[in-house]
């Protein structure tokens, strides 16, 4: 479940990525989906406004499943984890005392045959 999410995750991301390159900007940028009125790219297809009006409305929506999905990853991979400090301020993190040593001269012992 998780691996299914991860990669539906980047393929969002990924598609983010090519609709915020295909919007022109209005330094210039890389526009790569034209605009205006003549010519090639998407502007043969739609009107100026009406691209950027699918646009727009697309990153939102791609957006929102970005985050969307980046916080069903974060709850899903919460599951056994160890418990933190800041999950309750009263926890004691100290390591727990040595074993008490009977006998022991505190070197490791080698087994023999």
């Amino acid at each position: 479940m998780l691996t299914v999410l991860l990669v539906v995750h980047v393929l969002i991301a990924l598609a983010l990525i090519v609709v915020v390159l295909l919007q022109r900007s209005e330094g210039g940028g890389l526009g790569i989906g034209g605009g205006g009125g003549g010519g090639g790219g998407m502007a043969g297809f739609m009107t100026g406004r009406g691209t950027a009006n699918l646009l727009t409305r697309t990153t939102a929506i791609l957006a929102a499943c970005f985050m969307a999905s980046s916080i069903t990853l974060t709850i899903l991979s919460q599951g056994d984890r160890a418990p933190s400090l800041l999950d309750d301020p009263n926890l004691d993190l100290t390591l727990p005392p040595p074993a008490s040593e009977s006998g022991t001269s505190g070197e490791p012992t080698v087994p023999t045959n």
